[in-house]
């Protein structure tokens, strides 16, 4: 049987989302060092979309450079890399080219970050038309500048994609799917999946997992306890297994859960529901308990895999920049503190990849994807109660 993949997300403490504008392949392969020692197995790292495509029709060749220094410093500690192609949504912002800016369309629940300043417009429908062309050129191009090299393990087409903008149609999400998973397979030789997370089955935005996952080598999900409005509490250790096995009834295919984690409380938070930003967090003793138990659910229930959120708590000389102006939670997901010391949950996850779990066979499916979006929102509510009936 295959290994259980454990696999980290990456951003470095100093420079976050910032990274490819502010470079330091010092610091980079310091920290890939670091993740290669703890256990880890593969890196999933994104291309910020504004940073890589500044035109419809031009991929940023300085950036590629880029590219393939940091895919070479994953090849010198011999990890793996996920890269994540079109990051346009990120940790709270969506981060975009301006040129794919609809005048007509505002800015919605996230706020829109282009040419280095906020914006009061979203996304035009990019799963269709001309943002779909341009986006199939840049992956050709992109894919290219990849094709062969041996530390490319997957491509993920986009991370949390809904949150820029949901498809009109499950069959324009399934188009996008198919054109993008096409094109980086014929530029690069290597296989393909996507980021889609928990509220692409939580609620209905016109993705079916059947349909969009059909391209793809296998499925993905990101789940977070303390963001599930279903979960029983920020401590909740089977809202992270359950996202999996939602999404492998519908996609019918394997899951890796490439993003679960949640923000880390301060020292001296005592409060007995601890905020952030508005967000209960964990303390270091709550995560690394949480993160076993959840890590140890996910392999015993058929995932390939689960990648924590993230490498490093960021430093505090960001706090005004986006996304970290309004989200300051967003600092502290971090296994490594922001002064480079270890947390306990790094410790927690070296222990469990000494483990060398495999992957075993999923269980029998616990929805059926027509009847579960068919009867939201109470079908996820009825699910969740199923689910923990029989595990629990």
């Amino acid at each position: 049987m295959p290994a259980f993949r454990l696999g980290i997300n990456y951003w470095p403490r100093r420079s976050a989302m910032y990274m490819w504008q502010r470079l330091d392949l010092g610091e980079i392969a310091e920290d890939f060092a670091q993740i290669a020692e703890l256990g880890f197995r593969t890196v999933r790292f994104f291309l910020r979309w504004d940073d890589f495509q500044p035109r419809p029709g031009r991929t940023d060749s300085r950036m590629l450079h880029r590219l393939i220094a940091v895919m070479d410093a994953l090849q010198d500690t011999r990890l793996d890399a996920m890269a994540t192609l079109f990051t346009g949504h990120m940790s709270g912002v969506n981060w975009l080219p301006d040129w794919t800016l609809d005048p007509k369309t505002p800015h919605g629940r996230f706020r829109t970050y282009s040419l280095d300043r906020e914006m009061q417009n979203g996304i035009g429908d990019f799963y269709t038309g001309e943002l779909l062309a341009a986006q199939v050129l840049h992956a050709r191009e992109v894919g290219s500048a990849l094709r062969g090299h041996p530390a490319l393990w997957v491509w993920d087409l986009g991370n949390e994609f809904s949150n820029l903008r949901e498809p009109a149609r499950p069959q324009d999400a399934a188009h996008w799917s198919t054109m993008l998973t096409q094109t980086l397979r014929r530029a690069s030789g290597a296989a393909v999946t996507a980021g889609t997370h928990g509220e692409d089955i939580t609620r209905d935005r016109h993705i079916r997992p059947s349909s969009i996952c059909e391209p793809w080598v296998f499925a993905t999900m990101h789940g977070y306890s303390v963001y599930s409005e279903f979960a029983r509490d920020r401590l909740d250790t089977e809202a992270v297994p359950f996202l999996c096995q939602v999404m492998q009834s519908c996609a019918r295919k394997p899951v890796l859960f490439s993003e679960f984690g949640n923000p880390t409380c301060p020292p001296t938070t005592g409060a007995p529901h601890p905020q952030l930003s508005g967000f209960e967090c964990l303390s270091e003793e709550e995560m690394s308990a949480y993160g076993y138990a959840v890590l140890d659910r996910l392999q015993s229930r058929g995932a390939l895999g689960a990648f924590w959120w993230c490498y490093a708590d960021y430093a505090k000389t960001l706090a005004a920049l986006p996304p970290f102006d309004r989200a300051l939670h967003e600092l502290t997901f971090g296994i490594v503190r922001e002064d480079g010391t270890l947390k306990p949950i790094a410790e927690t996850l070296h222990s469990f990849a000494k483990e060398n779990r495999t992957v075993i066979a999923p269980p029998r499916p616990i929805v059926d994807e027509a009847e579960y979006f068919s009867g939201m929102p109470q079908a996820l509510e009825q699910a969740y109660a199923a689910y923990l009936r029989e595990y629990e």
